[in-house]
């Protein structure tokens, strides 16, 4: 069969799309294999899962939260005080987090996830905006400070992180009236007259946070024993 030169043309020039639609890459011209499809394959599931730990990893962080603004239920003493034990667990997830964000975003996955959640819940007021905000930006310039693939800027700025809690009860002595207000609406009868002893005994509250520093590391040696695949990853 004889073709013509237009024939001729139209041919070539659908070879040459076909060709070039086998080798544009990403702004590149690079030719494709199987194997490249495959390695984008892998990639993408890759992140996938890192990004659901992530995930995973601040709902139980949101969940240590919530454990402890109800251990209040029990008594004023326990949501006052509970923020310097808190960190024997919130620990083991920060390390863990930190093992997936090898750079900035520790801290501001897992305090802007339950920051989000408050906000939208009406639980956030301007304290602990503030010491949220404050404390998740001295996390976030420590570990760059010391390392974003050190256990060293892991631990140095555990310690910030580790106060996050008592961003969310500061509101007891920031708004004193207006949180014994909402015991009398929300609380049984006679909350509010166990919570006033609490919030007066300032010298408990400085021993209690002073206390958290060594608490915080120490609970990070911990998870750094508990978790030795993840912090060797880090060192």
């Amino acid at each position: 069969m004889i073709l013509s030169p237009l024939c001729h043309n139209t041919l070539a020039t659908n070879n040459r799309e076909r060709k070039t639609q086998n080798y544009l890459f990403v702004g590149i011209v690079v030719p494709l294999t199987k194997t490249d499809f495959c390695s984008i394959i892998i990639i993408k599931k890759t992140t996938m899962k890192r990004v659901l730990k992530i995930f995973l990893m601040a709902i139980a962080y949101l969940a240590l939260f919530i454990l402890g603004a109800w251990s209040g239920a029990i008594h004023p003493a326990c949501y006052a005080y509970i923020g310097v034990v808190l960190p024997l667990v919130s620990a083991f997830i920060y390390l863990y987090t930190c093992t997936l964000i090898r750079g900035f975003g520790a801290a501001t996955a897992l305090n802007g996830f339950t920051f989000v959640l408050f906000l939208i819940a009406g639980e956030a007021d301007l304290a602990y905006i503030i010491g949220t905000v404050v404390l998740t930006a001295l996390a976030e310039i420590l570990r760059k400070m010391k390392g974003y693939d050190t256990m060293k800027g892991v631990r140095w700025s555990f310690v910030p992180f580790a106060f996050s809690f008592f961003a969310y009860t500061l509101h007891w002595w920031t708004d004193t009236e207006g949180s014994l207000a909402a015991a009398v609406e929300e609380m049984p009868a006679g909350y509010d007259e166990l919570m006033k002893p609490v919030i007066d005994n300032i010298p408990m509250l400085i021993v209690v946070m002073a206390l958290t520093i060594p608490i915080a590391m120490l609970a990070m040696r911990l998870a750094e024993r508990a978790m030795k695949k993840s912090a060797e990853a880090l060192n």
